[in-house]
């Protein structure tokens, strides 16, 4: 009888982690939402999402169905470079901001479609950062080359 017991507990216990494995697998991916707006860019507060792991940059805003006109993803990256970035598994349009070490915008990809896909986007200059944000924020708030992203701290890498 105790076989049985030991039997039946596994098939529970498997059952329970193969629900919760599909679950994490198949639940909305929502951004993280930071207690107060941590940026200003283009005279406008964004509520930021930092990528500072190379797993967080590689996902990216991926898999999202829509993102907030006041939110932007921050990728942090260890030194300048010239960054690509592609639109694989992202649903929505995109304006992505190339930055400096110092914050400064130092190339724009504005209205990025999901169809560019495997199109990759690279900067015409050195940076440090890209922010991504709703596509249309470039426009909507006049962000040219030179125009700051105002942060108390730039984070930095993390593993």
């Amino acid at each position: 009888m105790k076989r049985y017991r030991y039997r039946a507990f596994g098939v529970v216990l498997l059952a329970v982690a193969v629900l919760l494995l599909i679950y994490r697998t198949n639940a909305p991916s929502t951004p993280a939402v930071p207690a107060q707006p941590a940026a200003e860019f283009g005279g406008v507060s964004l509520n930021i999402e930092y990528a500072t792991t190379t797993a967080a940059r590689e996902r990216g805003l991926g898999g999202r169905t829509s993102i907030p006109s006041d939110y932007g993803m921050l990728f942090v990256f260890p030194k300048d470079g010239l960054y690509g970035f592609w639109m694989k598994d992202t649903l929505v349009p995109l304006d992505m901001f190339w930055l400096n070490a110092q914050g400064q915008v130092v190339f724009i990809a504005e209205d990025v479609l999901p169809s560019s896909f495997p199109h990759v986007f690279y900067p015409s200059a050195p940076a440090r950062y890209v922010l991504e944000t709703a596509a249309g924020f470039a426009a909507a708030h006049s962000i040219i080359t030179g125009t700051p992203l105002l942060l108390k701290d730039f984070p930095s890498v993390s593993q």
